[in-house]
């Protein structure tokens, strides 16, 4: 099952990370127009990597997981936490969707760590103390991505974020799914996984009007960006502070690789 960006875009750069995604075998997507701008867009065409981004000298770090969520996601991010403790660790989302079963399964990993989830792009830049890492808050969560940004105990998105959503559809369709014909079975995969998509939105905290919002949108129309208003319906914001999802270092919750610049610090303008 797979959320992801359609093949009309404006520009031809994001064709990779769309022809990826349609190219695995029973894909369910959901398909809409992205442009995507910023020096992560060879990663987000590729598979999801995450990375653990240390801060210092007094917040705890971040996991960066940029690209599309695939089969592998979440066995990787299994492998990536395996000698790390990531409870209660800040998830930084930049993605344009993916796999829907394997989202779900990835954010139920997220939830059970107790992550916290916001949506920015990691910069690194060097300054005479060495590498320095910070977010920056103009980035992409589109599709199944929302749903992984559900995943977090608490959630924060940054008023230039782009959280865009849409339906769910047959990956091998998607090119043109008006002309393309459907059998009953396919459209009983696709029942079922709403269905499946609805319970993990409910278990996460997310409402109805996120479901309805997504639903209502074709795949031969472009994504749907919702505004703050329609985030705050669908309960994907639990915070207006940064500093709820960078918290400051303390010895009481341990963090992966940590002596993690101030939270206020953390975003920084694209």
């Amino acid at each position: 099952m797979r959320f992801v960006t359609s093949l009309k875009f404006r520009g031809w750069a994001l064709l990779g990370a769309t022809a990826f995604c349609l190219a695995l075998p029973g894909a369910i997507t959901a398909l809409g127009n992205s442009a995507h701008a910023g020096g992560t867009l060879e990663e987000r065409k590729q598979p999801m990597r995450f990375k653990w981004n240390p801060c210092q000298p007094d917040c705890r770090g971040w996991v960066s997981a940029v690209g599309i969520v695939t089969s592998e996601s979440p066995r990787e991010f299994d492998e990536f936490a395996k000698n790390r403790q990531l409870a209660g660790a800040t998830i930084v989302l930049d993605s344009s969707g993916g796999s829907v079963n394997d989202s779900i399964a990835l954010g139920r990993r997220f939830r059970n760590l107790g992550a916290l989830t916001t949506v920015g792009a990691t910069v690194r830049t060097q300054t005479p103390q060495g590498e320095r890492a910070s977010v920056a808050p103009e980035a992409y969560c589109e599709s199944m991505c929302v749903f992984l940004l559900l995943a977090g105990k608490t959630r924060y998105v940054p008023p230039v974020a782009h959280v865009r959503v849409h339906q769910i559809w047959m990956g091998d369709r998607a090119d043109d799914a008006k002309a393309a014909s459907y059998s009953a079975q396919d459209l009983m995969i696709v029942e079922r996984d709403i269905g499946r998509l609805a319970k993990y939105t409910f278990d996460m905290g997310g409402t109805g009007d996120l479901l309805s919002l997504a639903l209502s949108v074709p795949p031969w129309e472009d994504l749907h960006e919702l505004s703050r208003g329609e985030l705050r319906l669908a309960n994907l914001i639990t915070t207006d502070a940064a500093a709820d999802v960078f918290p400051q270092d303390n010895a009481s919750v341990p963090m992966a690789e940590a002596k993690p610049a101030k939270p206020q610090d953390r975003f920084v303008s694209s």
